[in-house]
């Protein structure tokens, strides 16, 4: 899986700096060095590579500091914090309120994997014991219907949708409806998957969200289309307002970093990571 090599070669690369006995500017930048390679082989944005090895430099300054500070502690620090500025963009994730109806809406490109994230994200819940059902809006792909009724009938989720009603607005808030009524505390609507170059699709997206007021949209990113994510997520973001991301098959390519940088597109936190048959 991407993140664990990636992962191993960031820590290998900070075990250098115990390595050495004396640390200096030709130990930083081995370190940095590495850090970056392993970060690059991973399709992490190469601006945001070059912005993570600009500000450890910035921090780390060997003229100035204090012959008793301990170099190799804060260069960890420093490393640390702009690793986690490359996925975290400091905004609290939505928290669903037990014993009230959540209604959350996901959104993302066609094939990926939002219809199998909403049914896991369902029955994440439902464990949880809350009363999690699942509502298909997406009246766009053949067969999405289906995948809902088969996926929820497995895992035992009440679900709505509709064979005849063409009106996605109309599906999802009369389904909406009618689990708030009967005291669902998680109500998943699944909506067509779109693409940034197709306006009607967006327009409905647009819709959809006006029609219910969803307390949170999630936008479904596969990692394996890499860089091409920012684009997209940009799009996404300028139409409705993203509050989190879940990024599936992050087990499945070597370009999980290109995604995960793609994600300071949406500034919304990552809730849930897709690794083939399970989230982590």
């Amino acid at each position: 899986m991407v993140l664990a090599d990636l992962g191993r070669k960031i820590t290998t690369a900070l075990q250098s700096l115990s390595r050495a006995t004396i640390i200096n500017e030709d130990v930083l930048n081995s370190m940095l060095k590495q850090i970056c390679a392993a970060l690059l082989e991973a399709d992490v944005n190469i601006r945001l590579v070059k912005n993570l090895r600009e500000n450890v430099r910035a921090v780390i300054d060997f003229d100035e500091m204090a012959g008793g500070l301990n170099k190799r502690r804060m260069i960890q620090s420093a490393v640390f914090k702009e690793l986690v500025k490359l996925v975290d963009p400091g905004v609290k994730p939505y928290q669903p309120v037990k014993g009230k109806p959540n209604v959350i809406m996901f959104v993302g490109l066609q094939g990926s994997g939002k219809t199998t994230t909403c049914t896991k994200l369902a029955y994440h819940y439902l464990r949880k014991n809350w009363k999690s059902c699942l509502v298909c809006a997406d009246t766009f792909r053949a067969g999405a219907y289906d995948q809902v009724k088969q996926n929820c009938t497995k895992a035992r989720i009440p679900f709505y949708g509709s064979y005849t009603e063409v009106d996605p607005v109309v599906i999802a808030t009369t389904g909406v409806e009618m689990f708030k009524k009967e005291g669902f505390e998680m109500i998943i609507v699944d909506t067509s998957g779109r693409h940034k170059q197709e306006e009607s699709l967006f327009e409905e997206m647009l819709a959809v969200a006006n029609a219910i007021k969803p307390d949170n949209i999630i936008f479904v990113m596969d990692a394996t289309i890499g860089q091409a994510c920012e684009g997209q997520a940009r799009a996404f973001k300028d139409k409705v307002d993203i509050g989190s991301v879940i990024i599936t098959k992050l087990d499945g390519h070597a370009k999980g970093g290109g995604a995960l940088s793609a994600v300071a597109a949406t500034q919304s936190p990552i809730i849930f990571i897709g690794t083939g048959g399970a989230h982590r």
